[in-house]
């Protein structure tokens, strides 16, 4: 029987027009030591599309201190409107007028970091995706479009600052040393995408230059002090700008840009029309504070939000149902831009290592959902990578369907359709369908039904007919599901590893490559003119979000990882061949296939160094975990840390001398210098493991560190493999950058993730550390996810101790901050693959969690479903 007190679930089946549209918000915000006094004007009027007998007005609205409440100037009596604790309902019988509030609410008390909050001394906002209603009453819900008229007053000497979306257009002076700001935002938009900051920052300024002519004037606002942090961010957003111009001929609309950086943040950053609020940790960086790959995820963040302007701002989703709409879109964009500024090979190869690690666990977990989800309870908890990275792998299947020129003439024909509207999934695919003539109705099923497709794969070659036939077949998470239209990327590579041509028909043209239409449960395709016996390459370059069991042995799987021209192909298979050691606990397997392997990567000079450095990297435990059919943890984590001794002890000369091959003295921010440092350390990784591990390299590697990249890989390698120097390193660390809380964040993670009998101990004196703030969503993450995420072994260790740390933090934590809760509610995820035992610990965990009064509806849903498949098995 269902629990009548739980909280209720949202379908988007229900969803339905307002009865009113808001064509106006007129927002004055008084900004006091204690409190913020928050008057509205909402210009109303009865929506064409809602109920036109509809006598009252219901808007979202929580934690609210309703002051005063009118209609056209005139109050309302208490017979004429009633509040909850979610809503404010008002009795109208106007088509049109205006509805005047002001409600008090304590920003300096919302530890939630949803609505108006303060951090270190600022106000700042996080309104996506319901975070309005902790504003003021609204039609919180992204299908209503208003134009926003801002004014903000607050103390002038405390908050010399005044910001908020669109164009600045008055200030003022005023008594008693405060001041004003008026903003005005030209575009109607969402309040999900409204954003204010108040606060005393430093600034750094630039401009960009539209092709049209248009100078936009740019600006970045940082905490104090850390200026010298912030000149890469504005590099990264001038070419986000420059590349959306060039790639996808969009060009910004406003005449100033935005970003302002806040350290307590619960997400990586906001979208917010023209002013864009980031956690500092996609900001700030500079080479003795940032490693190369911090790098990469802020110019990666700061082009995502940018790029929302158009997939996200100018054309905005209709419900939250539609999320993917504009996530999973614009994640395909900024993966695009990374793919042009970076290495194409190994971003593609680090996009897929997050849909097998994580998504494909989403799928085959409690909260499986499709791209676009059906229900949800609480919405702040489907931000999930099967929205984000699964439906940008959606977008890319569409991509390679269509080709570069059709999918940009699809953009251009949605962005045509939808300009300034609330758009739905189906819009968009009808118009990449419309603007190619394309049939894509098989293809919505992707949006429609969750798990990950599994594609079995055999093939066999007909020399008489000089014919490779491939026969294929889908198996899906649910008997109800249709088969998928898959797109199979496949080349064929000859007996010497070369490339070998073929047909699509007898007839048909050469071919080096090609895309296989995969739509039928069961389907067989024949290669023409392939004029010997040949090893097909397929799924090159992950064209399709699936699990591919083909055929191969493990010859066949180590030619592929030593000859596969296909980057992705090639590096998958090399992680196939560990993933065939590790589940058979290293029995019936010659280990020399790996370290042959291996080897040839090393001493391939055509190689890349970014890319060897992926492909020289085992595969993490939750990975193999995730991948294994029936895991045994315990056999896993043994016969992993045989193999990387073995690749250690055998490769120990290779490894000194691309080790030593890949030293600079100098350092320098080029691709090529990244990628040595990247070959460098995994180097340095292998070589501390072997048996002629020499601590006095690690001393010296040490002592050399001229950049975080090096410093961090140091410090990592020397606590996780507990090595003498650790502690040294780990308290020298701390007194050189306990200043600096983002670095402060990784010296946190470097201990909580390092597999160590003591981790549990650590942990608990690290939560007392003064560095560590329960409030703080980074430290909660680096600490207490950087142990369940990354420390495999620790997290599932047999005695149930990292389950029970996870459950405690998760009940202290949700009283704080409820989305930070449900975070480190998810790392429970994958406990229905676990073995009985740990099953049982895990399950009594969570019930003692869901037990417990006043839980958020963030963690009540996970945790419940998590439970409920639980208790299925």
């Amino acid at each position: 029987m269902k629990d009548a007190s739980a909280p209720a679930a949202k379908y988007r089946k229900d969803y339905r027009p307002t009865d009113f549209l808001i064509d106006e918000t007129h927002l004055n915000f008084k900004l006091f030591d204690d409190h913020a006094l928050v008057e509205s004007r909402l210009m109303l009027r009865r929506n064409p599309k809602g109920d036109a007998q509809a006598q009252s007005l219901c808007l979202d609205g929580e934690q609210l201190e309703l002051q005063s409440i009118a209609i056209d100037g005139e109050a309302l009596p208490e017979t004429a409107y009633k509040t909850t604790t979610e809503n404010l309902t008002v009795n109208v019988n106007k088509d049109q007028f205006e509805l005047q509030l002001v409600v008090k609410i304590v920003p300096q008390k919302n530890t939630s970091l949803e609505g108006l909050y303060t951090s270190a001394g600022k106000f700042c906002t996080q309104c996506e995706a319901e975070g309005f209603r902790k504003i003021t009453y609204y039609y919180d819900r992204p299908d209503i479009l208003s134009r926003f008229f801002v004014t903000i007053e607050a103390d002038k000497q405390q908050y010399p600052l005044l910001l908020s979306n669109g164009n600045p257009i008055a200030q003022k002076e005023l008594d008693n040393g405060r001041h004003l700001a008026e903003w005005e935002d030209p575009f109607p938009k969402p309040c999900y995408l409204f954003a204010l900051v108040a606060g005393d920052l430093d600034l750094l300024e630039d401009s960009f230059t539209t092709r049209s002519g248009r100078e936009v004037k740019l600006q970045l606002f940082v905490d104090k002090g850390k200026l010298d942090q912030s000149e890469f961010a504005m590099a990264s957003l001038i070419n986000a700008m420059r590349w959306d111009e060039e790639r996808y001929n969009l060009e910004y609309d406003l005449d100033l840009y935005m970003i302002v950086a806040v350290g307590d943040f619960n997400m990586g950053a906001m979208e917010n029309k023209g002013l864009n609020i980031f956690n500092t940790k996609y900001v700030l960086a500079n080479r003795h504070t940032a490693t190369d790959m911090d790098f990469e995820h802020i110019e990666s963040v700061i082009g995502h939000e940018y790029f929302h302007n158009w997939t996200g701002n100018r054309v905005t989703c209709r419900d939250w149902f539609q999320l993917s709409l504009k996530e999973g879109l614009t994640v395909f964009r900024d993966q695009q831009f990374t793919e042009d500024m970076r290495s194409k090979a190994v971003k593609r190869i680090d996009d897929v290592k997050v849909i097998r690690s994580h998504q494909f666990a989403e799928d085959a977990g409690p909260m499986s959902h499709p791209i676009r989800p059906e229900s949800y309870i609480e919405m702040n908890n489907f931000y999930t990578v099967t929205v984000y990275n699964k439906g940008s792998e959606v977008i890319r299947m569409m991509h390679t369907l269509l080709g570069e020129e059709g999918f940009q003439q699809g953009m251009a024909l949605y962005f045509k359709r939808h300009d300034g509207e609330a758009a739905t999934c189906d819009d968009f695919v009808a118009a990449m369908a419309d603007a190619n003539e394309y049939d894509l109705e098989q293809f919505t099923r992707w949006y429609s039904q969750s798990g990950t497709p599994e594609l079995s794969a055999g093939f066999d070659y007909n020399a008489d007919k000089q014919q490779l036939n491939l026969h294929f077949k889908q198996k899906l998470q649910q008997e109800s599901h249709e088969a998928f239209h898959i797109p199979v990327l496949v080349g064929l590579l000859d007996e010497q590893g070369n490339a070998l041509s073929f047909s699509q028909s007898e007839e048909g043209e050469s071919l080096q490559q090609t895309i296989l239409h995969i739509k039928q449960m069961e389907q067989s395709v024949v290669l023409y003119n392939v004029t010997q016996s040949a090893l097909p390459s397929l799924l090159r370059n992950f064209s399709a979000p699936v699990k591919l069991h083909a055929q191969y042995n493990t010859e066949q799987l180590a030619f592929l990882f030593a000859h596969d021209s296909d980057s992705f192909s090639c590096w998958d298979a090399g992680q196939q061949l560990i993933q065939r050691y590790v589940d058979s606990q290293g029995k019936a397997f010659d280990v020399s296939y790996i370290v042959n392997g291996f080897k040839s990567i090393i001493e391939n000079t055509k190689l890349d160094n970014a890319f060897k450095a992926r492909a020289l990297t085992l595969p993490d435990l939750r990975t193999l975990f995730e991948a294994a059919e029936s895991p045994d943890i315990d056999a896993m984590i043994t016969t992993r840390e045989s193999l990387k001794q073995t690749l250690s002890d055998e490769l120990a000369d290779h490894w000194s001398q691309v080790y030593l091959n890949n030293r600079e003295a100098e350092y320098s921010n080029s691709q090529e210098s990244i990628a040595k440092r990247a070959i460098k350390n995994v180097a340095l990784g292998y070589l501390m493991q072997s048996s002629k591990a020499d601590s006095e390299l690690l001393k010296q590697h040490h002592a050399e560190a001229n950049n975080m990249t090096d410093k961090l890989a140091n410090l990592s390698v020397a606590t996780h493999q507990e090595l003498p120097c650790a502690e040294e390193f780990l308290s020298g660390f701390y007194e050189e950058w306990k200043h600096e809380a983002l670095l402060m964040d990784k010296w946190l993670q470097v201990q909580s993730s390092a597999p160590t009998q003591d981790v549990y101990e650590r942990i608990a004196q690290l939560r007392n550390d003064p560095v560590f703030d329960l409030k703080n969503p980074n430290k909660v993450r680096a600490l207490y996810a950087g142990f369940a995420a990354l420390n495999f072994k620790a997290f599932h260790d047999a005695s149930g101790k990292g389950y029970e740390l996870i459950r405690d933090t998760i009940v202290e934590v949700d009283s704080v901050n409820p989305q930070v809760a449900a975070m480190l509610s998810k790392q429970f995820s994958s406990a229905p693959r676990l073995d009985s035992e740990r099953r049982n610990k895990v399950t009594q965990c969570l019930q003692t969690i869901v037990d417990k009064k006043s839980l958020s509806k963030d963690v009540f849903e996970i945790v419940s479903k998590t439970l409920e498949q639980l208790n299925e098995q």
